[in-house]
Order: structure tokens, then sequence, then C-alpha cells
């Protein structure tokens, strides 16, 4: 099973079609054309050393796994989104919706219900690759930071993330450390490579029109990363 899959298959997909009151077929389909785009947002805030960091940090407060619907902070993934797409996130969803028949309005419902199995999923990835240290220690910097971090859910400023429940009001944008990803000094990024394979595979993997390298690569374009700035 390749890694899209896994975060397909995390999807509540019957959970969210009774909460969103629609077909488990349309919630399928909407998160093939949502899932993308988290993912390479993801990716492309994690391509520098400050939003790696940051995304690091962020991910220490997602580590537990997502279950159902119920393990699922809605305000939470908002943020999230906020963070990820910056102001592009209209454009995004606007993108997304009418694709293959995706509603544009169950995109943008969705995406702060995915956003945190995406957190999960790729928290727990770092852990099996040995990385589980660097996630404890982006914790630790970035709590000392977290009453500096000024700027709300959302903002384009900087490559910032949201805590968990337990986190400070604001995001938290974690300074360079010593559990840096290592890209600033030009070394390996787990993220990166994390991230990379997985969008890499998607196309082939999710079976069907629309999957990850189709949405990335022939929809998104320059919208991807806006959070960073």
């Amino acid at each position: 099973m390749g890694s899209y899959d896994e975060i397909l298959d995390q999807v509540p997909v019957d959970e969210l079609a009774q909460r969103l009151g629609v077909g488990s077929d349309e919630v399928r389909q909407a998160s093939e054309q949502a899932l993308p785009a988290l993912l390479g947002g993801l990716q492309a805030n994690a391509s520098d050393s400050s939003g790696a960091d940051s995304l690091l940090a962020a991910l220490s407060d997602h580590q537990a796994p997502v279950n159902s619907l119920g393990d699922v902070d809605e305000q939470d993934g908002r943020a999230i989104v906020g963070n990820i797409f910056g102001g592009g996130t209209d454009q995004v969803v606007s993108q997304l919706g009418g694709l293959g028949g995706t509603s544009g309005g169950l995109v943008q419902k969705l995406l702060p219900l995915l956003a945190p199995i995406v957190m999960s999923w790729l928290a727990n990835k770092m852990g099996q690759g040995g990385l589980g240290g660097m996630l404890g220690g982006g914790a630790g910097s970035a709590s000392s930071d977290a009453a500096g971090a000024g700027a709300g859910a959302g903002s384009t400023d900087g490559p910032l993330f949201p805590g968990g429940a337990g986190a400070t009001s604001g995001p938290v944008q974690a300074p360079g450390s010593a559990t840096s990803t290592g890209a600033a000094a030009g070394g390996s990024n787990p993220l990166q490579d994390i991230l990379g394979q997985v969008l890499g595979g998607g196309a082939g993997s999710s079976g069907g029109s629309g999957g990850a390298g189709d949405v990335l690569g022939g929809l998104l374009g320059g919208l991807l990363g806006g959070g960073k700035r």
C-alpha cells in the first residue's frame, strides 16, 4: 500500500458523510482532491529551514493517532489550513471546487477536518523513521517562544503552524535549534523526503483521476506555499 493510500484509509469517510450530510462517495472523492493540496502545501512550507522547524514543532502536538472523527479538533484544523495556505486558501478551494464533480463548498468544509489527520500521519511517519526525538525537541524549543508569537491563525507573516490543544492562542514559530531538520545547512530534510515520497507516488496509487500528482502538477501550481509569505 502506498503512503497516499495510507492517509486516505485513515479518513473516517462515513462519519464525515454523516456530519456533512452528503454521500460517502462524495466525501471520498473530495478527500482525494483536498489531501494532495494539504500535503503539497506542507511540503512547500517545509522547503526552507524556518518553515521545516516550525512544522516540526507543530507535529510534536499531533502525535496522537486519529481513530475517529471524535479525535479531530476542527478549530485546530482551521488554523492549520490557514497557516499552510495563508491568504491563498480561498483560491485553493476555488481551484479544487468542481474538479471531477467535487463541490467547492464540500472541500472547504473538509480541509479543516482532514488537516489534523494529515498532521497525525506525518508525525507518526517521523516517529517510524527514528526521528521521534526531533519532535520532542521541536516542541520544547517552540514553547519557550510561544508567548511572543503575536500573529493570529492564518497569518502570512511567516511559516507559522498552530500548536495542539494545550498551546497558546497564537501559532508557534520555532527558532533554529539543535533539532533543526538540517535544511539550512544543506543537509537532509526528512520532512521534505517523506512528503516528496507521498506526492511522487500519489497519482498512481489512488487509482483514479485527480490523484496527488494530477492535482499538484496541473492545477494548484504557485498557490502552494502561500503560508510562507
